[in-house]
């Protein structure tokens, strides 16, 4: 009994809500598509489901877990380095590596934050709230602030969905695998990404409750919504990301040129 009360606790502090199912478990593993040579970053290997998953499909697995406990009953294996840490705290591999997690619903804003800093990542297969995921990834038909933000370098992909029944405990909610994924040439030339984040931050702005109505602040935008005919009234979240990358090129280039005049 103590044993358990134990496990109960360490659940509830850390936040973990286990993968039971070997189904769950090879859809996310397979979601991932992990090569051989891949070097893998598990973000709280828990019991080691996902774990011993991956490491039949990659050689190279770092698996951190921040419950002590937890990480000792890791069993050693050829190509697996435990880490009884946070992940949080850690310094990204100076190589390309790829993150695969099922991660605590609590921290996916900070892990997902800590994935798009890391400049050597190559994707990153997270198991979040499926709400969470579906908005990312424009599911609902909307789009939020950091997807567009970030859209120029990562693609967001809605990869599929675990069931509540497939975690122990059982959790509110259904699971979401959310793949982001750098883009091998970013959609954004490097010069210009300083100038698509502020693009980015005026057009989140908030005025007038449109898009237009925020650019229109910088910006003569008339022409080029017409040219996407996209309707000025469209509130920001219905503008797809590639409508926000042409509309970018579209006004920068027109200000461009008007600068030189």
């Amino acid at each position: 009994m103590a044993h358990r009360t134990q496990h109960t606790r360490a659940r509830r502090v850390y936040g973990q809500n286990f993968l039971t199912t070997a189904a769950a478990v090879r859809q996310v593993v397979a979601a991932a598509a992990p090569a051989p040579d891949d070097l893998v970053v598990e973000v709280g290997a828990g019991r080691g489901s996902l774990t011993t998953e991956l490491l039949r499909h990659a050689r190279r697995v770092i698996a951190y877990e921040v419950d002590p406990a937890m990480a000792a009953a890791l069993p050693a294996r050829p190509g697996l380095t435990v880490r009884a840490a946070d992940f949080l705290a850690a310094e990204p591999p100076p190589g390309p590596f790829a993150v695969v997690g099922n991660i605590p619903y609590a921290l996916t804003s900070a892990v997902v934050d800590w994935c798009l800093a890391a400049e050597r990542l190559t994707a990153a297969t997270l198991l979040t709230q499926l709400e969470y995921a579906r908005k990312r990834t424009g599911d609902y038909g909307r789009w939020t602030r950091l997807t567009i933000a970030t859209w120029p370098r990562y693609d967001w992909i809605l990869a599929g969905r675990i069931p509540r029944s497939a975690f122990r405990p059982v959790p509110a909610v259904d699971g979401g695998l959310l793949r982001i994924v750098r883009r091998p040439v970013p959609l954004v030339e490097p010069h210009a990404q300083g100038a698509y984040a502020r693009f980015v931050e005026l057009g989140f702005s908030g005025v007038g409750g449109s898009l237009s109505a925020s650019l229109s602040r910088r910006y003569d935008v008339g022409g080029a919504f017409r040219a996407l005919r996209l309707s000025p009234s469209t509130p920001v979240g219905l503008v797809w990301p590639e409508q926000w990358l042409s509309l970018f090129r579209l006004l920068n280039r027109r200000a461009g040129r008007a600068g030189r005049r």
